[in-house]
């Protein structure tokens, strides 16, 4: 379920001195934003203009600030790299790479985000991952400022031989670490799988 978001209210979701920042990328560009909360699997969305449609973009509300902050400018980037190549570059290509390290760095430096994120972000401005999902420290930094939940642990902190659960219900043990992975098998179709040490999962008993 998709909501729009009034302008006002989206400074509830940013850091502290950000907004007027982002409003004036989302006024410029005439972006229609939306928040949803229902996704699990998808942080952002951008969608270029379409028939009578403008830029869309859509971000997950569940995340935390610096999240989403930084998942909003990662799809301003989409639109930024689509209004200067249009569609002849690819998705997360250096073309978008280098429109993302550009906008980032004008929120660096101004005490927006605390000193671990901040040094999490500058360490990614050389080469941004494809979602901050893909890069692993910086995804294990923005964790820490989720809010807690119960018995939900990312994949590197169980024991090897735990069982846990993840999002959708299905039921994992943790195995051995395969170079960045972690190689762990379906509980009863014992189809093996690969997850990343920062996936967030469920505790389950034995």
């Amino acid at each position: 379920m998709k909501q729009e978001a009034p302008l006002h209210a989206l400074a509830g979701y940013l850091p502290d001195g950000t907004f007027e920042q982002v409003i004036q990328y989302i006024t410029h560009y005439k972006v229609h934003l939306t928040i949803t909360r229902e996704r699990q699997s998808v942080l952002g969305d951008y969608r270029h203009p379409y028939q009578e449609k403008g830029h869309r973009i859509s971000i997950n509300g569940g995340l935390n600030k610096y999240a989403f902050l930084l998942t909003l400018l990662h799809e301003i980037a989409h639109l930024v790299t689509f209004m200067i190549y249009g569609n002849r570059v690819s998705a997360h290509g250096k073309e978008w790479k280098q429109e993302y390290s550009k906008i980032l760095r004008e929120f660096v430096g101004k005490q927006y985000m605390p000193p671990d994120v901040e040094a999490a972000v500058r360490e990614s401005l050389h080469n941004p991952g494809a979602s901050s999902c893909a890069d692993e420290g910086l995804m294990r930094v923005l964790k820490r400022y989720d809010r807690k939940k119960d018995n939900h642990y990312l994949v590197e902190q169980l024991p090897p031989g735990q069982l846990f659960k993840t999002k959708d219900g299905r039921i994992f043990r943790k195995g051995e670490r395969i170079r960045k992975r972690y190689r762990c098998e379906e509980v009863p179709s014992k189809k093996v799988y690969l997850f990343s040490p920062v996936y967030e999962v469920e505790l389950v008993s034995e």
